[in-house]
């Protein structure tokens, strides 16, 4: 490595390691974060602790539940089926799930698999939370069917009419899983590890199932369910709805590799891929969070302070928030896992996913020239 080319690394994983700093001097309890840069080499900071118990330090490549990151796997497969002429983006989905969208307003032969990717379906999301402690000590071994999932979402009338707003919705996902799973004939999860996981080589990425635990190593999670009240660890549960719209594990080694490979385009013919980067505007709700993001098929993309735009997803469940971010050539790509993410206020989550997109803005808007510092 010449001497330019080791200074830039270091000023790339200085940056890293401060960006990481940064969000735990926000409360959070563990950070872990891994740049790839465009030729190859792998840089990787932690920030804080795995448990507040032990105080054991973050592992650099430790598991943890990706949660919505999830979607972009699940997107991923629709699209291969897609590019098989299995399916079409513009099937309704009744076609494919007859008389499951219905009732109250709800009415699966106007919605399109393209407008569940989207999220512009206008299907309401009901989705099963933990209220208290006691909630989760309670519950945090329940488990819910993609059908018991939409048949909450069906109790409620529609957000809005398909394809004429755009508000994310967990329960569209969960519907293209059943989608998957009728056409396939085998689970999304099943699906996404043949089509996947075992081509890339994605060896720590899989669907827990029922199991509440994480294998090792891994940091621990903690999460606050009234401001003031006690820190819950709540690492050891089954994920509440693992149904295509969260549930997959993985390490920021393996999420790096999956959206290199994807934008890459090693994973979906070019057509599939170009309409996977077809975007449209977020709705008001989300563009505080995710400033400037437009949504794809699976994909967000946002713009870059240096210019251009990235593309990537984020997830977030039960103290757990995770973050994706790959170059549009596929070649400089960043993953960042946070832990204990214990924000009590709208104000304190708006600073903490303000961190979290300039750790990913800085790593993949390289260094201008060795030796001078970003921001």
């Amino acid at each position: 490595m010449s001497g330019a080319s080791a200074a830039v690394q270091h000023d790339d994983q200085t940056q890293l390691r401060r960006d990481a700093d940064a969000i735990t001097a926000l409360g959070v309890t563990g950070v872990q974060a891994r740049l790839v840069t465009s030729d190859g080499r792998n840089l990787t900071a932690t920030s804080g602790v795995a448990s507040v118990a032990t105080r054991r330090p973050v592992p650099r490549n430790g598991h943890f539940r990706i949660a919505s990151v999830t979607k972009a796997f699940v997107a991923t497969v629709i699209l291969q089926l897609a590019g098989d002429g299995r399916i079409s983006l513009d099937d309704t989905v009744e076609r494919w799930l007859p008389g499951v969208v219905h009732g109250n307003g709800n009415d699966g032969r106007a919605i399109t698999i393209r407008q569940l990717l989207q999220h512009t379906s206008g299907i309401h999301d009901d989705y099963p939370d933990y209220t208290s402690a006691e909630d989760f000590y309670r519950h945090r071994y329940d488990t819910y069917s993609p059908e018991q999932i939409v048949a909450r979402a069906m109790r409620h009338r529609p957000d809005f009419q398909p394809g004429k707003e755009w508000r994310y919705s967990n329960t569209g996902y969960a519907l293209l899983g059943m989608i998957i799973q009728r056409v396939t004939g085998h689970p999304w999860h099943e699906e996404v590890k043949d089509r996947i996981v075992r081509p890339l080589g994605l060896r720590h990425t899989f669907w827990p199932g029922t199991s509440p635990t994480l294998p090792q190593p891994h940091a621990e999670t903690y999460q606050r369910f009234k401001p003031g009240g006690p820190l819950v660890d709540v690492t050891k549960q089954v994920s509440l709805a693992g149904n295509g719209e969260a549930g997959l594990v993985s390490t920021t080694a393996d999420l790096n590799r999956f959206f290199r490979a994807l934008l890459g385009g090693r994973l979906l013919p070019p057509a599939q891929l170009t309409q996977m980067k077809h975007t449209i505007p977020v709705g008001k709700e989300f563009e505080p969070l995710m400033p400037g993001a437009r949504d794809g098929l699976g994909l967000f993309s946002r713009p870059l302070s240096c210019g251009g735009r990235y593309w990537g997803h984020e997830g977030g469940d039960s103290g757990w928030i995770s973050a994706v971010g790959v170059t549009a050539d596929g070649r400089r790509s960043v993953t960042v896992s946070l832990s204990g993410a214990i924000a009590e206020s709208a104000d304190q989550v708006l600073r903490v996913v303000q961190a979290e997109s300039k750790l990913i803005d800085d790593a993949l808007c390289p260094a201008p020239n060795a030796g001078r510092m970003r921001h």
